[in-house]
């Protein structure tokens, strides 16, 4: 249920309808626009339908949200949402962010030398997995606690956001304390318990749709996050599997227009997962940006046929710095900028 109070309504009435909300059991979440102040309630549907309130002093006019995601959908909230990833780095807006780095962390000074290349090339956030779920159990796993240190140094030291991935709910304090946005693998993507964890940090989480995941479904998973309190999500689609065996997963070029006209959050494409390979991944991360998605993520190593894990997908320094070049003019023709 959505409330939209008029213009003149002041914050002690807003306090007023918060209050006797909260006592019949039902959660606000406060959205201040421009013009507006919009307050999303959720709770018990019964409670909800029986409650009048319109009736409360403030109130404009009360709003059902028919969509099953409440505080996700453009219903609850008609601007575009922009996420704060630091002073200077901000996802949502004009600017399309470019994450860039290792699939896995595998030293102090590899990371080092990948991150100044990517930085030099327009990168500004720096991606690289401490804890790495694979397939095999067999496989590098990562490096843990010592992965997230050299993250950080790495991050500081070049003066750009960081990212990694978090698959534990018992992980999220540890790799808070080094990383400034949480990623939340395909694999994870309906892990609720992890995500409520996540919803109770107020630090971007960066939720990927899963291999077989609808749209509704990747919509429903934000909405766990952002029930918890915490709005600054991120959606990304990674390709989702298909009957085709050509790439890696298949790139639903789709999802970026669908998204971005269901919900008010940042949505990122990454082209690295959705293909596979190297030689694939410029063109399905120029179509991103053409279909209008607001960030990219791609995987970038020094040395690929030495990597520990997804060394065909990532490109080399050169080509990466390359294809940037080329991504900014795809950007400038649909009036965005890298």
């Amino acid at each position: 249920m959505i409330v939209i109070l008029k213009p003149d309504a002041t914050e002690e009435q807003l306090q007023h309808l918060i209050k006797k909300t909260e006592a019949l059991g039902l959660k606000a979440h406060i959205s201040r626009g421009v013009e507006r102040t919009i307050i999303g309630f959720i709770g018990p549907e019964d409670v909800l339908r029986v409650t009048p309130l319109e009736v409360f002093p403030g109130v404009e006019s009360v709003v059902p949200v028919l969509a099953p995601y409440k505080l996700v959908s453009r219903e609850f909230k008609k601007e575009l949402s922009v996420i704060k990833l630091k002073d200077d780095i901000h996802i949502g807006g004009k600017q399309i962010i470019v994450m860039a780095g290792p699939c896995s962390i595998e030293s102090h000074a590899a990371l080092l030398e990948i991150a100044k290349e990517v930085k030099k090339a327009g990168a500004t956030v720096l991606r690289g997995g401490a804890f790495k779920p694979r397939t095999s159990p067999y496989d590098f796993q990562g490096l843990g606690e010592e992965g997230l240190k050299y993250l950080q140094e790495v991050g500081q030291a070049t003066g750009m956001a960081t990212i990694t991935e978090v698959m534990d709910a018992r992980d999220v304090e540890l790799i808070g304390k080094y990383s400034d946005i949480y990623q939340v693998g395909a694999r994870n993507m309906q892990n609720f318990t992890l995500l409520k964890e996540l919803g109770m940090t107020q630090k971007p989480v960066m939720l990927k749709r899963g291999l077989s995941a609808t749209i509704k479904e990747l919509l429903m998973s934000a909405e766990y996050i952002l029930s918890k309190g915490n709005f600054n999500v991120i959606l990304c689609e990674r390709g989702i599997r298909t009957f085709e065996t050509a790439t890696r997963n298949t790139l639903d070029i789709n999802a970026v227009a669908v998204v971005k006209e269901l919900t008010h959050l940042p949505m990122m494409v990454d082209p690295s997962h959705a293909t596979g390979y190297w030689n694939f991944v410029g063109a399905a991360a120029k179509a991103g940006v053409a279909a209008g998605c607001d960030g990219l993520m791609i995987e970038v190593h020094s040395n690929p046929q030495q990597a520990l894990s997804d060394g065909a997908q990532s490109l080399l320094p050169e080509k990466f710095e390359s294809l940037m070049g080329e991504l900014r003019l795809v950007a400038q023709a649909v009036l965005r900028q890298i």
